[in-house]
């Protein structure tokens, strides 16, 4: 079988296990996010935190909610790697250093996962399972609670109240991640990941002489990285480490824990505003763009020119054997099209284009499908961007689920797709005038001169900015410069959004529902799909291209 049959055999396959999880999986959380009754176990929680579930919060309070439990989790977060060296199981490391500890704990509360240490080098496994862990539960458990607050706001009408951010957080964590997670890290188990508290320990090596490596627990750390679109690996390799993903089926799997949540969502979203296909028109757009980012992907993967290149049937440096390159397209696009940012490859090594497209799925805002709960309100505030663009082409009011989008609306939607750019855009070209940032560019010459090493700055703060936490090698960002502004871009990335997010459901459950009339634009038909596809794909390109163009576009073109 060629390489390229492969590939597109394990696309079918992966497309076809997502179709039918899609409608029970997103039928279920719409019945979660919906459910009056509480589980005994949630009681418990809701008791030891000294919330009432049961009060309905308007936008300030439901921020306020996300803000404080975040700031508690950078807290407790940075903490506990402060003190990891006098702790157990620390497997004798050392505690973490003030700049990058408040970095990590940034890093992992914000669902970003970028990592500025070797794992296995660093974290010890108090640190990996009481807070990392944690982190990666209660964060995707967030993003979902935000998008759940939009849709109500879509939903209801003439009342500000969007629900209950500690049910929803609760709820999310309790009744959706933890099952799944459960029965995924049984599967990893049994195909091979690892699951254990053991040290540090001598392996012998085929060749001679050996090397050291530790155990923890990998299996149920790897299995919530991917279902929680976090991304950050137990080992330094991420994904390409055979005790995260030890074989091309759990390599195909992990690939479906990022995705399946994600596009579920839509579901959920139709379902609770009475229209599933409404949900039809936002899964379509989101498979749309995967689709077409991933064949682009494997095409330029696979086409790319040069003996060597053409000898080993496709662009092999920096993949692994044991998936190809295929497999490794695939899992690049999923992973940069979502705020996962988990490598089965290293993204540095892919072409010069393959980077860019890696590059402009994170710029997208991942949205294709997104992270876990934030690529449906991205994705929904890119719709309200499209309604508005069609408003103003037929010179109609626009609105949207019967919503009327006025100038608040699209004054917090403006702001929504503004902060990402700004953080993106202005730190790289602060880190491209600093000596010392542009020191830290390993693999080119004199302060880091060429396209690469500005990709390399480039990817770095798009990743952390949209929370997806992956980078391109040769940048050494374990650095004060590094760890304080990527760790800065990335709280403001996570946060600044929510908060336009909140504030804009609260104004829409505000409103009272505008009766459909002839010249209602239908939001669910291909029409609108096309729309919303064509209005991401411009506003992303007129922001980003000059940034493209000196990074990728050069290089590739070099």
């Amino acid at each position: 079988m060629s390489p390229v049959l492969a590939g597109v055999l394990q696309l079918i396959a992966l497309t076809a296990a997502l179709a039918l999880a899609y409608r029970p999986l997103g039928d279920y959380m719409a019945a979660v996010y919906s459910s009056p009754k509480h589980l005994r176990i949630e009681k418990v929680i809701y008791r030891c935190i000294g919330a009432n579930a049961d009060t309905q919060m308007r936008w300030p309070a439901y921020l306020r909610g996300v803000l404080a439990f975040s700031v508690v989790g950078v807290l407790f977060l940075y903490l506990l790697q402060r003190v990891q060296g006098s702790m157990p199981l620390s497997l004798g490391f050392a505690s973490i250093s003030p700049d990058q500890a408040f970095n990590t704990a940034a890093s992992f509360v914000a669902n970003t996962n970028w990592q500025s240490y070797s794992g296995e080098q660093a974290m010890g496994h108090v640190v990996q399972t009481a807070g990392l862990a944690v982190q990666n539960f209660v964060s995707a458990a967030t993003g979902m609670a935000v998008a759940i607050a939009l849709v109500r706001g879509f939903a209801r009408s003439r009342t500000g109240d969007l629900g209950n951010f500690w049910a929803d957080l609760v709820r999310g964590t309790v009744r959706v991640l933890v099952p799944i997670a459960v029965i995924g890290a049984i599967i990893l188990v049994a195909c091979g990941a690892i699951q254990n508290l053991s040290g540090i320990h001598g392996v012998g090596q085929f060749m001679g002489g050996s090397q050291q490596t530790n155990g923890g627990a990998v299996a149920s750390q790897e299995v919530i990285k991917e279902l929680g679109t976090n991304g950050g690996g137990y080992f330094n390799a991420n994904s390409a480490h055979p005790f995260e993903n030890p074989n091309a089926f759990t390599n195909l799997f992990e690939i479906f824990l990022i995705l399946v949540i994600p596009f579920a969502l839509t579901r959920t979203f139709g379902k609770l505003v009475g229209n599933v296909k409404q949900g039809y028109a936002i899964l379509a757009t989101m498979g749309i763009i995967w689709l077409g980012f991933t064949a682009l992907m494997m095409w330029t993967e696979f086409a790319h020119g040069g003996p060597a290149l053409q000898a080993a049937g496709a662009a092999m440096e920096g993949k692994e054997t044991r998936f190809g390159v295929g497999s490794s397209a695939i899992f690049s696009v999923a992973t940069t099209l979502t705020s996962t940012g988990a490598v089965d490859s290293f993204h540095s090594s892919f072409t010069a284009f393959g980077g860019g497209i890696q590059l402009l799925g994170m710029m997208l805002g991942e949205i294709a499908p997104g992270g876990v709960g934030s690529g449906l309100y991205g994705m929904l505030v890119m719709a309200i961007i499209a309604v508005f663009l069609a408003g103003l082409m037929v010179g109609r009011t626009p609105e949207y689920l019967g919503k009327k989008i006025g100038t608040r609306e699209i004054k917090l939607a403006a702001c929504y797709i503004l902060i990402t750019p700004t953080l993106v855009l202005g730190f790289t070209a602060a880190s491209m005038v600093l000596p010392d940032a542009l020191g830290s560019m390993l693999n080119t010459k004199a302060l880091g001169a060429g396209s690469h090493g500005f990709s390399e700055v480039l990817y770095a703060f798009t990743s952390g900015a949209n929370n997806n936490g992956s980078a391109f090698g040769g940048l050494n960002a374990n650095t004060p410069w590094y760890n304080t502004t990527i760790g800065l871009a990335m709280l403001l990335g996570r946060f600044l959004p929510m908060v336009f997010v909140l504030a804009l459901a609260g104004s829409l459950a505000e409103q009272k529902p505008i009766p459909e009339t002839a010249g209602t634009l239908r939001t669910e038909k291909p029409l609108f799909a096309g729309l919303l596809v064509g209005t991401i794909l411009i506003i992303t390109g007129l922001t980003y291209f000059p940034a493209l163009a000196l990074g990728p576009l050069a290089e590739g073109l070099s």
